[in-house]
């Protein structure tokens, strides 16, 4: 099934769940953090979702800029808005 998901605790299952969803996370942050590549994390995440969701998902990333590093601009060199985990 999953050969590199087994050894992942709840939580950084749940977070590479978040990171997956985030728009502005690409597929290469998630490998460099966890080492699942984007066939992985797609493997995860219909093994995690319900059907819709991931369906929803899927339709979502498919093609998106956003989350394929070679797709992004070059002056993009970041993951994630600069304003998006700043305290309000």
């Amino acid at each position: 099934m999953l050969k590199n998901t087994t050894a992942l605790s709840e939580a950084d299952r749940s977070r590479l769940i978040e990171m997956a969803w985030e728009d502005r996370t690409p597929f290469e942050a998630i490998e460099s953090v966890y080492g699942l590549n984007e066939t992985e994390v797609i493997r995860l995440m219909r093994a995690s979702l319900k059907p819709g969701s991931f369906r929803r998902w899927r339709q979502r990333v498919s093609g998106r800029k956003t989350k394929h590093q070679q797709l992004r601009h070059p002056a993009v060199i970041r993951a994630y808005c600069p304003s998006q985990y700043k305290p309000r």
